[in-house]
């Protein structure tokens, strides 16, 4: 590809959107809560002791209810979980991510329907994301065309 005039003109724009992106105070948001995050031992503590559990938590779902220790790792799951939402470093840090990621979303849309309102722009939730991309057999119900 040759770089014209205005393949660098909008590589400029886009440079301006990251630095307005990274100077918004959603970013800093991000940045702040993800910094805290990362001195919290508790909640650090608390994430390892998570992430081992999921090792279990995986290897007993495979086998189900079948498994001899099922019932006692889905309760510490649960109980794990619960503690993970409970903490106040990862639920900040949770809410500046989804507060970012909302952001995100909304200048790709932005972007993309300036093109054409047929680009489809993720969402980042699987229940909208699934889209049949044309063709389903139900006559557009879904909202393909």
């Amino acid at each position: 590809m040759i770089a014209t005039l205005e393949h660098l003109q909008l590589l400029d724009a886009a440079d301006r959107l990251v630095d307005m992106l990274t100077e918004s105070d959603v970013f800093a948001r991000y940045r702040l809560s993800k910094d805290k995050l990362a001195r919290d031992e508790e909640a650090l503590a608390l994430i390892r002791r998570f992430v081992r559990l999921r090792e279990k938590y995986d290897e007993v779902q495979r086998f189900g209810k079948y498994h001899p220790d099922y019932k006692t790792v889905i309760k510490e799951m649960m109980e794990v979980k619960r503690e993970l939402d409970m903490n106040d470093a990862i639920s900040a840090y949770k809410k500046a991510e989804d507060d970012l990621n909302t952001l995100l979303y909304e200048i790709s849309a932005a972007i993309a329907n300036a093109v054409s309102p047929s680009i489809k722009v993720p969402t980042g939730d699987p229940f909208f994301d699934r889209g049949c991309g044309g063709g389903c057999g139900v006559g557009g119900a879904c909202g393909c065309h």
